[in-house]
């Protein structure tokens, strides 16, 4: 990205966010129940991310991801602990890539355990690809009028010779 003079970096105020401090495994594992739950604040990011083209504009679209995502945590946190901190350690213990199909075992029980205290159902294979529309309360963004420039390059004159009786002879042109 260029920068200009008139270029202006957010202030400390509205880039103060809390982070999310856990490690890879733990994201991973409640990734499909956090990626449910945020699934409109995410859309609302990205539309307005793809719509405005400028990051600034959207810092208040992703606080609202992260809180989303935070609160997650934390209702997973209180509700089923032991169910999710026994997944984590069978994802770390049996695969250095932290696949969860050696564990689905620790998996139903972590579905389980959401699905009875907080409601929450594992999301079906291939949710997250589904096509889907997302209505947004934020107004339009005003087209821009496209500019037209007249072709610079001239026309192009034929070449002072004939063209070949036989096509071309070049080679690969049998």
């Amino acid at each position: 990205m260029v920068l200009t003079r008139n270029f202006t970096f957010p202030s400390d105020e509205e880039l103060d966010q809390q982070e999310i401090n856990i490690s890879y495994a733990y994201i991973k594992a409640a990734s499909v129940f956090l990626g449910k739950k945020c699934e409109w604040f995410n859309n609302e990011f990205m539309l307005c991310r793809s719509e405005l083209r400028d990051p600034r504009k959207c810092l208040n679209e992703g606080k609202n991801v992260t809180n989303c995502a935070l609160e997650g945590l934390q209702q997973i946190k209180k509700n089923c602990r032991n169910e999710f901190q026994a997944h984590v350690d069978c994802m770390l213990s049996t695969s250095y890539v932290l696949e969860e199909a050696m564990c689905s075992e620790t998996q139903k029980v972590f579905d389980g355990c959401m699905k009875q205290k907080l409601n929450m159902e594992r999301p079906s294979f291939g949710y997250f690809c589904e096509t889907k529309v997302h209505d947004s309360p934020r107004p339009k963004p005003p087209q821009k009028e496209e500019l037209v420039f007249p072709d610079p390059t001239p026309k192009q004159v034929p070449p002072p010779y004939p063209p070949p009786r036989y096509g071309w002879r070049g080679l690969f042109n049998w």
